[in-house]
């Protein structure tokens, strides 16, 4: 190659456009020091505090409790850019219409239901200082992100289990499974043992142990489990309906009026106590044993849970491995398979019944009580709302056999 040819070349556009890159990362090395600086920009800092915690993790939860206000602020933010970007003439008729006072409403109720977010995070620091730490500061740090929509979620549980507005949802879903707990005399229960997995905000569990049952609420999401730990701490919670909140405040969809988008609803309407017949196992329910000293638990009862398995044999196959021979279990709910093909397997309710066979149970199809049947009812509802999720449930009963 001649000189002419180096030349034509280096003054070439395609020379110049293969500079760029280079001069780029030059430039970044003098303003940030190393090439890890570059890396952590284009891929995302890496923490030097360990790995992540585990989405349902107490240290996430509790710093997703944590950052509720925060993480609802930055979203009113921008609810109002975006109501900013309308011409003058809309944002006059919108004034008049009071919606301007409808987003100082919403920013009120952040402040009101951060006071119980921010109490449950603080109960997090006492209950699990190596998990968490002990400084609130740090539940703040961004690289621990925060879950806005299960802290969000556990609000509307509070309503649905420790409110008097969640009453006649909890009627219609822990109805059925009560009537047949209530069955076996009273005397008979001292002893009886009645595992419930899934058992979120742990009312059901509550209302089990409190026929006197030995009941054991199981759950492995700690935004569940910090959150009924709130309601049994004596910290926190003295009497019934202390605490308030404006769970439907940030949902504006299907609402009627803006007076019912922002009522307050108080919790609990009783004030749940740990004792010898109710306890709590906060844990993966697959690491669930029985009972040491026995055959097993006499009831499972599982509510909304079944569907959450990412595996459905395994948690039939455990459910039956944890019951004693004639030991029966209790379930209501739908099939709500977790999304994006997570799950193993997605069943059919013909295939669910048929694999319960298979595993070794006997589903009841006799008398009013126990039979198997369809169940119309809600989850976690706003009675107010224009729009109603209605499951079809079904329930059963099913023994397990002894041979």
């Amino acid at each position: 190659m001649d000189m002419s040819s180096v030349l034509a070349f280096l003054s070439s556009d395609y020379f110049l456009a293969s500079l760029i890159p280079l001069v780029i990362f030059v430039f970044s090395l003098q303003i940030l020091g190393s090439p890890r600086g570059l890396l952590d920009i284009i891929f995302g800092a890496r923490s030097a505090r360990g790995p992540v915690p585990g989405h349902f993790s107490v240290h996430r939860a509790a710093a997703s409790y944590a950052q509720y206000a925060q993480l609802s602020r930055k979203e009113l933010a921008t609810m109002r850019r975006s109501y900013g970007r309308m011409t003058w003439g809309h944002r006059r008729l919108s004034y008049e219409l009071g919606y301007t006072r409808k987003l100082s409403r919403l920013e009120e109720s952040i402040r009101t239901n951060a006071l119980v977010a921010d109490a449950i995070a603080r109960l997090a620091e006492r209950d699990f200082p190596q998990e968490v730490g002990d400084e609130h500061a740090s539940l703040l740090r961004p690289s621990v992100s925060g879950d806005l929509g299960r802290v969000r979620e556990s609000m509307k549980h509070f309503v649905r289990d420790w409110s008097d507005e969640g009453r006649v949802e909890r009627e219609r879903i822990f109805g059925p499974i009560l009537e047949v707990l209530k069955e076996v005399e009273p005397g008979a229960r001292e002893g009886m043992r009645v595992l419930v997995p899934g058992s979120g905000l742990g009312r059901l569990a509550w209302e089990i142990s409190e026929l006197g049952y030995s009941t054991t609420a199981n759950e492995l999401s700690f935004f569940m489990n910090l959150a009924l730990r709130f309601l049994l701490s004596d910290q926190d919670t003295l009497r019934p309906n202390q605490h308030v909140l404006q769970p439907y405040a940030s949902w504006f969809s299907h609402q009627r009026t803006a007076d019912t988008l922002f009522r307050q609803v108080s919790f609990p309407d009783v004030v749940p106590q740990l004792r010898d017949t109710f306890a709590l196992a906060e844990q993966d329910f697959s690491s669930i044993q029985s009972p040491e000293g026995t055959e097993g638990y006499d009831f499972v009862v599982s509510l909304f849970f079944i569907d959450t398995s990412l595996n459905i044999i395994e948690t039939l196959e455990h459910i039956h491995a944890l019951l004693r021979p004639g030991g029966r279990w209790i379930n209501l709910g739908p099939l709500l398979w977790t999304a994006g093909g997570q799950a193993a397997m997605e069943l059919s309710l013909e295939e669910v019944l048929r694999l319960a066979e298979m595993t070794g149970f006997d589903i009841t199809n006799e008398g009013d009580i126990s039979r198997q049947r369809r169940v119309e009812c809600e989850y976690t509802a706003d009675q107010t709302a224009m729009m109603r999720w209605l499951y079809q449930a079904e329930f059963w009963v099913a023994t397990k056999r002894t041979a």
